[in-house]
Parts: structure tokens; C-alpha cells; sequence
């Protein structure tokens, strides 16, 4: 999955885009006084859900529950404006993907389940090489 590890992060552009939207949310480490960001996680609206877009944390900061507080944190956020999942698409078997989605609350769509949006999103993935690995579509009910 070298081709997927070399990808490039998302711009400073589009980072303030969905800033601007609302749809981005940062985690800092409280113990660095320079407050730098350690995680963020980007959201967009499909079919009336929250799309969890994508889930980052600095590999110095992996495994200490802070994509977990930024995905609970946005549960939260869209089951107040009254939406009933969060979606997202991963990869099947690598281990911090679905899997760990599954441990989140999420499980696995079957293909019938797929909206019209998170068809369009898979489409998208595959046109952009992701489908060379096993994918998986995923919904947190809320």
C-alpha cells in the first residue's frame, strides 16, 4: 500500500475550506505549550448523514484514544442536529481501518445498504486507484 502512504495530505486550501464550512476539527496535545495540532478529522454532509472524510493522528500520538474523541465528538455534533449516522469508507482489512471503526460503533454496510452518495463517494475511490485493496463502506447509527 505504498501508493496509499505516499498520497499527499489535503492543502492548506481545502483544510481552510472546510474550516470555513465548519466541517474540521483539530486536536492538540494539551502537554506541548506550542499547542500544536496532533489530529484532525474532516466531515461532509451525504444523504443526510455525517461523512467522516478522513481521520488523521501523528504517529506520536496514535493509540492514546484522540481519533476516537474527534469521531465521538462529531457523533455528538451531528446526532444534536438531529442526522441518524456518521458514515465513512476504509479499508477492509488493515488493522487501524475497519477494524478499528468496528470498535468505535460502526459496522459494515452491505452493498444493498449503499446510498446513492456513498455510491458516488466508492466511485470516486475506485477512479482514484483505491479499489487495488479491499473497501468497505461503514455507519455509526446515532
Amino acid at each position: 500500500m505504498d501508493a496509499v502512504a505516499d498520497d499527499e495530505p489535503p492543502s492548506l486550501g481545502t483544510l481552510r475550506e472546510y474550516a470555513a464550512d465548519g466541517r474540521l476539527w483539530v486536536a492538540a496535545d494539551p502537554a506541548d505549550p506550542r499547542d500544536r495540532p496532533v489530529a484532525y478529522l474532516l466531515a461532509d454532509p451525504v444523504d443526510g448523514n455525517t461523512h467522516v472524510e478522513q481521520v488523521s493522528v501523528h504517529p506520536g500520538s496514535a493509540r492514546r484514544g484522540i481519533g476516537r474523541a474527534l469521531i465521538d465528538h462529531l457523533a455528538r455534533q451531528a446526532a444534536a442536529r438531529g442526522e441518524g449516522a456518521l458514515t465513512l469508507t476504509t479499508f477492509a482489512e488493515v488493522p487501524w481501518n475497519a477494524p478499528y471503526y468496528e470498535r468505535c460503533g460502526f459496522r459494515r454496510l452491505a452493498p444493498a445498504e449503499l446510498t446513492p452518495g456513498l455510491r458516488a463517494i466508492r466511485s470516486r475511490e475506485a477512479a482514484h486507484g483505491l479499489d487495488q485493496w479491499p473497501r468497505v463502506c461503514m455507519r455509526r447509527d446515532l
